[in-house]
Parts: C-alpha cells; sequence; structure tokens
C-alpha cells in the first residue's frame, strides 16, 4: 500500500492552507463562535471556492472529486480549526437526499445545502431511543396528503438555528419496531414545532429538546419509501465523508501545542526533560497516528466503493477514547493551569484543554455509545454470536449510528 498522497491531491493540500492563512490565520481573533458575522463571511469564500461539498456529484452542487480530495480538505480544516460549514446538511441530510430523494426534493434542497443559504439538524434521537434507535415512539399519522407528526426528540445539535429537520417517526405501529419507520424532510417553521434549549456542563447552547405537536407536513416531505426509513438509514452509501480525519488532526494540533508548552517550562519544572512525561507524549503521538491510519482505511474503502461494514464503528469508538486520553494528558501537562479557562490570565493554550476535559465527556456516548461500537465490531467485525436477544437489539440498534 502507498501511504503517499498524490501530487494532485498535495497540490489542493498546499492550497487550502494558503486559503486558511489568507482568510482565517491572519484574522482568527475575530472567530469568536458559531454563526457570527466572520463564520458566514469565511463561509461564504468556501462556497465561492466550491469547496463546501468538494465529494458530492456535479448534478448536485459537487465537484465530484475523489474521496481522498474530501480528506485533505477535512484533515486540514480540522488541524488549523477554521470555521466549518454545516456538519448535518452536508453529511446526513444531503446525502440521505441524493440516495433516496425525489427529483423535486433534490432540486428543492441540496443547492441550498452546498451554498450554505440552509442549516439541517438530526431528530433521530429520543428521550426513550438512543443507542437503541428502533425504539423511537414519535408517531406520523396519514392523513389525506399529509402526515401529522406527534412526539419528542432529544440532544438535536443546533436545532435553534435550523431551517430544516431530517426526521425519523413511525408510521406503522404494529410492525417489528425495525420496520414501520418512516423520514421526513421537515420544516422547523412548521406550526407545533416548538425547541427548547438544553445548556451542556460547559455551558454553551448547541444541544435541544425538539417537540412535535400535530405537526402537519406534505406527503412530498416523505424520503424514499414509506416504512423503510430503518433500511435507508442503515444502507446510506453515500457520505461525503466517513472517516473522522478531522479528528485526527484536531488531535495532532493539540500534542504538537502540549509538546511546545513542555518545551517552554524550564527550570525546576522543566517538562521537556521528564522521563514519564517524554514517554506519554510519544506514545499519544503513535496512538494518533494510528488513528489516521484508521481514518485513510475507511476514506480508501469509500474512493474503492467498497463496503465498509464494521469499521466506522471501529473509528468511532478509536476517536472517541483518544480524544479523552489526550485531554487527560494535558490536564497533566499543564498542571493546576490545565483547569483554568479562557480569559484568566493564568490560562494557558487560550483555555483549551479545560474546554476539551469537559467536551470530550460526551464522545464516548454521543453519536453511538462506546458499549454499542464494540459490540458492532465484536459481531460484524469478528463473527462473534449474538448471545442474548439485548445484545441482538443493541448491535440492530447501531446501525443509524455508526458513522
Amino acid at each position: 500500500m502507498d501511504f503517499r498522497f498524490t501530487e494532485e491531491e498535495e497540490k489542493f493540500r498546499e492550497e487550502v492552507r494558503s486559503f486558511i492563512r489568507e482568510q482565517f490565520a491572519s484574522r482568527s481573533k475575530e472567530a469568536k463562535g458559531w454563526q457570527t458575522a466572520f463564520y458566514f463571511s469565511f463561509i461564504r469564500k468556501l462556497v465561492e471556492k466550491g469547496w463546501t461539498a468538494v465529494h458530492w456529484p456535479k448534478d448536485y452542487g459537487g465537484q465530484d472529486w475523489p474521496v481522498m480530495m474530501q480528506v485533505v480538505f477535512n484533515e486540514e480544516m480540522a488541524y488549523h480549526r477554521a470555521p466549518r460549514p454545516d456538519f448535518m446538511g452536508l453529511n446526513i441530510a444531503g446525502p440521505a437526499i441524493i440516495a433516496y430523494g425525489t427529483p423535486e426534493q433534490k432540486e428543492h434542497h441540496l443547492p441550498p445545502i452546498v451554498r450554505q443559504e440552509t442549516l439541517w439538524c438530526q431528530g433521530f434521537t429520543e428521550p426513550g431511543a438512543g443507542s437503541d434507535l428502533a425504539s423511537l415512539q414519535t408517531r406520523a399519522v396519514e392523513d389525506g396528503d399529509y402526515f401529522i407528526i406527534n412526539g419528542q426528540k432529544t440532544f438535536t445539535t443546533m436545532a435553534h438555528f435550523a431551517h430544516w429537520c431530517i426526521l425519523l417517526a413511525r408510521t406503522d405501529p404494529a410492525a417489528p419496531k425495525h420496520r414501520g419507520i418512516s423520514c421526513f424532510l421537515v420544516d422547523m417553521k412548521t406550526p407545533g414545532i416548538t425547541v427548547r434549549p438544553l445548556i451542556d456542563m460547559v455551558g454553551m447552547h448547541t444541544l435541544n429538546e425538539v417537540f412535535l405537536d400535530d405537526v402537519r407536513v406534505p406527503r412530498s416531505a416523505l424520503l424514499g419509501d414509506k416504512n423503510q426509513a430503518w433500511y435507508q438509514a442503515a444502507g446510506r452509501s453515500l457520505e461525503s465523508e466517513r472517516s473522522a480525519i478531522g479528528n485526527s488532526a484536531s488531535a495532532r494540533r493539540l500534542l504538537e501545542e502540549l509538546a511546545e508548552y513542555s518545551n517552554d517550562v524550564r527550570g525546576s519544572d522543566d517538562l521537556s526533560v521528564n522521563p514519564v512525561l517524554r514517554q506519554r507524549l510519544a506514545e499519544m503521538a503513535i496512538e494518533i497516528e494510528v488513528g489516521r491510519m484508521l481514518s485513510n482505511r475507511v476514506a480508501w474503502l469509500q474512493s474503492e466503493g467498497l463496503p465498509l461494514g464494521y469499521m466506522p464503528s471501529m473509528v468511532k469508538l478509536y476517536h472517541s477514547e483518544l480524544s479523552q486520553r489526550l485531554v487527560n494528558l494535558g490536564m497533566q501537562v499543564l498542571g493546576l493551569h490545565g483547569s483554568l479557562e479562557k480569559g484568566s490570565k493564568w490560562a494557558q493554550l487560550q483555555g483549551r484543554v479545560a474546554r476539551n476535559y469537559l467536551v470530550t465527556v460526551a464522545n464516548t456516548f454521543g453519536g453511538g455509545t462506546s458499549e454499542i461500537q464494540r459490540l458492532v465490531i465484536a459481531t460484524k467485525g469478528l463473527g462473534l454470536p449474538r448471545e442474548t436477544a439485548l445484545t441482538a437489539d443493541f448491535d440492530k440498534g447501531a446501525a443509524s449510528v455508526e458513522s
């Protein structure tokens, strides 16, 4: 196997780096968060470059470039901590519409996603249906040319900003739980939708509860075949990029900063010559490189049109737990400074370690718990039997969260 990127890919990498240096690095102090004037200005420039969906087919607004070009773009953006386009629209809703949408749905939704004119959220998880997503209870009942939806979704990322929601609801309550589920493209301005904030332990508002009370959506909002959403979700094959290469790049950037900090601490607390710390930093460098190789393997499978199997679960599990090990190491490197947040004059690395220490708590259950990922790897990857009905349900429930 040749681990090198092609000349074309490296040329594109340098182009992305130059763009980031010009448009972001020199103005990073202006980038104070999501949904700011600077954010929208930066994203508009990405749209003008045609980089928001480089792996999408040209018919749908993309560049129809190879998967590895998308990998290069994601890696550079993550490493430099540049503002990213809407993830849900480009990686969840858009690919699903490409795969299962009608010509009218594609024409209506895909161009605004590429141009970043519409933002999306994902209405999957419910208070009683997370890892076992097939237990969802939100109902959609046919009423002439409409469906009436009632239910509740939770942990819905960016629902308070989203224009549209890709939502799962049960359309046949008499069917086995993995059947009878349908997918809808729901306008978030539809009467009956209430969004309430869920403030996380960092004090950020990114998650929400979404309540649906007699929400009427037209039959044209149904994505794909009725009662087949479970299999559509499990079989989706057109995601822009499922390698999670950005996680490796972000981890590599933070590790480099920790090593630089260690070199800068001199005197009696000289960290650069501490044998235990040196070994732990070196070990972390190895783990991050392993994560990058796993991500590149997924990208290669995609580029060859091969089934991904259990690999997305392996990548998700590895990166989730790696992120927690990395920030734990960061806390030890920084000592008491590690607990200080951005804004304190004593905070190191802009308080990034303290913030990420809290943020990464959710990594091992958001998007599919580590236990679920291990069950998928055990059954699909190692061919181990499903010992109990509970294990079988969990394994099935993981199908929608493998990415």
